[in-house]
């Protein structure tokens, strides 16, 4: 999951804040059948309202030594034909002991709990979406405003995009009360969706993404000439990526979808993401979906394993090296059957695993370069109404 975001200046082990994406119910709504409902993709409309919907998810993350789990929860409903609000809670139970960790302090534990509302309004062909989420830690805060607007053009055919978002995090320190610190974030969307033929979809999507502030961790220590140091990173990046997708139908009952995206910013970070992936349907209540992804990137200019020259700037970031991760991925969707004449019902599994391989990152408990494997676990119901 991690592999397909921007990489970027992180907390020992971030990524259990990165899975905050799974409970934004566009995400859920692709793990529980976008791809089948691309089967008939030439009757989609980017400009429905929402339906309305209830969801909960248990997810579990565990690899490097770090574990995550907690549920999620989403509701969605429409106050008129126009308008539509949501709002959602998600919650991360995480055990450290990653290798960032344990060679430089003792293993701990914390919760974060996230809080999201959103709103929809379609006015004609256009379709805008305001949302805001609020993310706690113990040692840090995050605050989101997005503002997403799609518009369809030439009779339906062509779907143009616009999408901002705005963050400030508050970054603490455990056992220095003196620390205080604070991150801002701005990213700007470009996109436009294609129809093809009445089964196939293409996309073309930019991003624009700039950085200001604390953007490393208070906790992460460098190595120079083998003695740790603190870390010290650059207060701005400013990063660009593109992302082309094409999605189709091969028959009446599957499809298939394959996705690029290249990343590079002023760290002098840049990235590939490849993946591949198969939806089909078996009967009229199982949708499965396979796929693979693959993932590399090249170190930032100031990272270093062990630096041989003090510089201004140096890190021993892990997700600032250079490494490759390959994630395989299945989910499934059985949709149980209406509930009062009025609530459909889903059920659905997804489990990933993802192979991680650092270039230039060592175990220095080992003296060789490390790698470990990933999988993320995710259960969950959905019921629209």
């Amino acid at each position: 999951m991690a592999a397909t975001s921007a990489p970027g200046p992180q907390r020992p082990e971030r990524r259990a804040r990165d899975l905050r994406a799974l409970v934004e119910s566009r995400w859920l709504r692709r793990i529980a059948g976008f791809l089948g409902g691309l089967l008939a993709v030439g009757g989609a409309r980017a400009v429905d309202m929402p339906e309305d919907r209830g969801e909960a998810l248990i997810h579990s993350y565990r690899g490097g030594g770090v574990t995550a789990s907690g549920p999620a929860l989403l509701v969605r409903k429409s106050l008129a034909d126009r308008f539509s609000l949501g709002a959602s809670l998600y919650v991360d139970s995480v055990s450290k002991a990653s290798i960032d960790v344990v060679t430089t302090a003792s293993p701990y534990h914390e919760t974060r709990t996230e809080y999201g509302l959103s709103g929809d309004y379609v006015y004609r062909d256009a379709h805008i979406t305001g949302s805001f989420t609020s993310s706690h830690e113990p040692d840090y805060t995050a605050d989101t405003f997005a503002l997403d607007v799609t518009q369809e053009v030439f009779g339906g055919m062509t779907t143009v995009a616009l999408g901002f978002s705005r963050g400030a995090d508050t970054v603490l320190k455990h056992g220095a009360p003196e620390f205080h610190d604070e991150a801002h974030h701005w990213q700007y969307r470009l996109g436009a969706t294609q129809i093809l033929t009445p089964n196939w979809i293409a996309s073309a999507n930019f991003e624009a993404i700039s950085d200001e502030g604390f953007l490393g961790s208070p906790y992460r220590i460098a190595r120079v000439f083998g003695a740790a140091v603190p870390e010290r990173n650059p207060r701005t990046r400013t990063g660009r990526a593109v992302n082309f997708r094409v999605i189709g139908g091969l028959g009446t009952r599957d499809a298939m979808h394959v996705g690029y995206r290249y990343y590079w910013d002023t760290w002098e970070i840049k990235a590939h993401t490849f993946e591949l992936g198969y939806s089909r349907y078996f009967g009229e209540r199982w949708l499965a979906d396979a796929y693979v992804r693959g993932y590399s990137q090249q170190h930032a200019i100031f990272y270093s394993d062990n630096a041989q020259v003090e510089t201004t700037y140096i890190s021993r970031n892990r997700q600032l090296s250079t490494f490759r991760d390959v994630a395989v991925g299945v989910k499934g969707s059985y949709a149980w059957r209406k509930v009062a004449e009025k609530y459909d019902v889903k059920f659905n599994a997804a489990l990933e695993g993802v192979r991680y391989k650092y270039s230039d990152f060592t175990d220095i408990r080992t003296g060789t370069p490390y790698a470990y494997t990933a999988t993320v676990l995710q259960l969950f119901v959905t019921a629209t109404f």
